[in-house]
């Protein structure tokens, strides 16, 4: 960053120095991104992500020794045989667009949000859109005029201009900048309507009786449920939903026009209403078969399983359109870890369906009048309702590997070999043989080839190679499901609602 934007409450730095703060008992580099006059600096920490940006005292700020840099300067350098300086080039307005909204998010906009019960702290900015009126009552707290921290080449918006793309960027940095790093924004946790204050969200709870998202019920297991909304029908939730949910996603660019998008909302059900926990968004139509565009769970219901079922309902909604989806780039860094947990898991369960005589819920059968036929994977046996243990109501956690497909849905199975030799005493041994190709593999699965082999990949199943065949064994395959802690499917298919 190159630019400065002037704010009444401080002052954006775009130098490029370097300096070594000690957090967490270990020194980190960081880059200072904004300075205010009462000594603290809000800094980027070299190396990790966005969300862990921060404000600090100045005085913790150690500088970087620069002897090896004055070193290097002192040493001769031959003569460039072109100029050293070089007049930047014309920027397009496109890449000044872009260097602009770069510079503005580079801060968050708000530091915390009411939503409901939870105080969350936020991670990312996010566009909340300030109306005239509230942009007039900024003026006034700061004691001049709303446009010494208007932002150049952008808009105000008004509740008129709420939907367009053009109000991207307004609002949110003047009233993050008379406020600082307490700056709170104030969200209904039923519609998702924001507020600048907190008297005026207290007012607005006590009337508001929404009990669940709008759309239709497509999924529902016990007290959780999953809504399909459509953003062309009901754009106002969500818009404000989308807002919402940029507070904790970095790498998606967020637009107000939502007509092409599917909101699959995830709730949880009492005795009054259900409660978000989370939702992923899709464009209806992908020429990509992108089956995902965003995901986030609320970090108040993070580390429950609810991303995973989120991300398997998305590809069980691929499959049963009759694609193979995958989801859009770029992925966050949180977004990569857990779809490749999900991408792991799918494969370990059908490499332990595929190379298995029988199936790990039968590992026993008995026959009588001769002997079993071993040449498939034998069907799981039918649950016994009655033996079934008691579960809480709502969620049910992992689901029985019944509702798992059958191992090999694209015609494997033909190319399953079992190879059954006699023992000494009399009885014998059989093993499983299958030859296929990676392309046979990623069908099976309903994943993207370069998703399988990325994920086969990462967790060392390709590491064994013969003149270019690869060598996967039942034993590597455990052996990965223990290291990667490989659990069961969280989605049951057979409370999916789908037509």
């Amino acid at each position: 960053m190159s630019e400065s934007i002037s704010a009444p409450a401080g002052s954006w730095n775009a130098s490029n120095e370097v300096y070594i703060v000690t957090k967490n008992g270990a020194e980190q580099l960081a880059h200072i991104l904004q300075r205010r006059s009462d000594g603290q600096v809000y800094v980027h920490y070299d190396g990790l992500d966005k969300r862990l940006d921060e404000w600090i005292p100045a005085a913790s700020l150690k500088s970087v020794d620069t002897s090896a840099r004055k070193r290097k300067r002192d040493t001769p350098s031959p003569t460039p045989t072109e100029p050293e300086s070089q007049p930047d080039p014309l920027m397009t307005e496109e890449e000044f667009d872009i260097k602009h909204h770069k510079q503005i998010t580079a801060k968050r906009n708000f530091d915390k949000v009411n939503f409901g019960q939870w105080r969350i702290k936020t991670w990312y900015f996010s566009p909340y859109p300030l109306t005239d009126s509230e942009l007039e009552d900024s003026a006034g707290l700061s004691g001049g005029s709303a446009s010494t921290s208007k932002i150049p080449g952008v808009n105000r918006a008004t509740v008129r201009s709420h939907g367009r793309t053009s109000d991207l960027l307004a609002g949110g940095l003047t009233r993050s900048h008379l406020s600082g790093e307490k700056s709170i924004l104030w969200v209904c946790d039923r519609c998702f309507k924001y507020m600048a204050e907190g008297a005026a969200w207290e007012m607005h709870i006590k009337h508001c009786d929404r009990r669940h998202p709008p759309g239709r019920k497509v999924y529902q297991r016990g007290a959780h449920i999953i809504w399909e909304v459509d953003g062309a029908k009901d754009k106002l939730y969500c818009q404000n939903l989308s807002l919402f949910g940029k507070l904790f996603i970095d790498v998606k660019t967020l637009f107000f026009d939502c007509d092409n998008f599917l909101f699959y909302i995830l709730t949880d059900a009492d005795s009054q209403r259900d409660h978000v926990l989370g939702f992923f968004s899709k464009e209806k139509i992908s020429y990509d078969d992108y089956n995902l565009a965003c995901i986030i769970v609320l970090p108040p219901y993070q580390r429950k399983g609810y991303g995973m079922l989120m991300i398997e309902f998305s590809y069980e909604v691929s499959r049963r359109a009759g694609k193979i989806g995958t989801p859009e780039r770029p992925l966050s860094d949180l977004g990569l870890r857990s779809y490749l947990t999900y991408w792991v898991a799918t494969l370990i369960r059908f490499f332990r369906r595929l190379l298995a005589v029988l199936p790990p819920d039968r590992p026993t059968i008995t026959s009588s009048g001769g002997l079993p036929e071993l040449t498939g994977v034998l069907p799981p046996p039918s649950e016994d309702l009655n033996s079934r243990k008691k579960r809480a109501k709502g969620w049910d956690g992992e689901t029985p590997d019944s509702n798992i497909t059958s191992a090999s849905p694209n015609g494997l199975d033909a190319m399953r070999t079992v190879v059954t030799r006699s023992n000494p005493d009399g009885s014998a041994t059989s093993h499983i043989l299958v030859r296929c190709t990676l392309a046979e593999i990623a069908s099976a699965t309903n994943l993207r080839i370069e998703d399988a082999a990325f994920a086969l990949n990462e967790c060392g199943l390709l590491g064994s190679t013969v003149e270019g065949v690869v060598g996967i064994t039942r034993e590597m395959v455990e052996a990965v499901a223990k290291e990667r802690n490989v659990k069961r499917m969280c989605l049951d298919p057979a409370h999916v609602m789908l037509t």
